[in-house]
């Protein structure tokens, strides 16, 4: 197995084979089927909480940090509302970890909020308001760190990113300048 495995791509291939089950038209198998993936989850989970446990009550703060910090581990806390920081926090700290990149811009970003349906709200500031690059920047930069740290958010909302529907500056010719008057020759 990866390291790395991605939790959200995981839980999206059970989604889809339960979906593919589904249409096999055999209600029974499917029932079994949701059935198993459900008491797997949960022994999964039950299991992730006692070394939760396990790690607090040994007050070895490091090592649940360290299992905090793994993006697998972090992952299946999170699917399992094991994670011991909330949303807010790590979207904070997925937020530190781009600034860097956005200072060297002179720009910045701000955590408005993180509403109850998982929408997290972001304000850009200094040269990055309104920047051109800013939904580039919104996009590949922030949502990206903000949904590896918290992948249970549904959605990023980010304030002064520019209108990529504006048009274009168009660079056009001159007109000519009106009737310009030649000075006659002076003998």
């Amino acid at each position: 197995m990866p390291h790395a495995q991605d939790v959200q791509a995981a839980g999206g291939r059970v989604e889809a084979l339960l979906a593919e089950l589904a249409t096999l038209g055999d209600p029974v198998a499917r029932a079994k089927a949701e059935e198993l993936v459900r008491v797997l989850v949960e022994l999964y989970g039950a299991g992730l909480e006692r070394v939760i446990e396990i790690v607090t009550e040994a007050e070895a703060a490091q090592v649940l940090h360290h299992l905090a910090a793994d993006d697998l581990v972090s992952g299946l806390l999170v699917l399992h509302d094991l994670h011991p920081l909330t949303t807010a926090e790590r979207v904070r700290e997925a937020l530190d970890t781009v600034r860097p990149y956005l200072g060297l811009h002179e720009g910045g970003v701000e955590l408005l909020g993180v509403e109850a349906d998982g929408v997290v709200r972001l304000r850009l500031s200094g040269t990055c308001h309104g920047c051109p690059s800013s939904q580039l920047t919104a996009t590949h930069a922030i949502e990206g760190a903000v949904l590896r740290a918290a992948p249970e958010v549904s959605r990023v909302d980010v304030e002064g990113v520019a209108d990529d529907r504006a048009p274009l500056l168009q660079i056009q010719h001159r007109p000519p300048p009106g009737p310009c008057t030649v000075p006659e020759k002076v003998s």
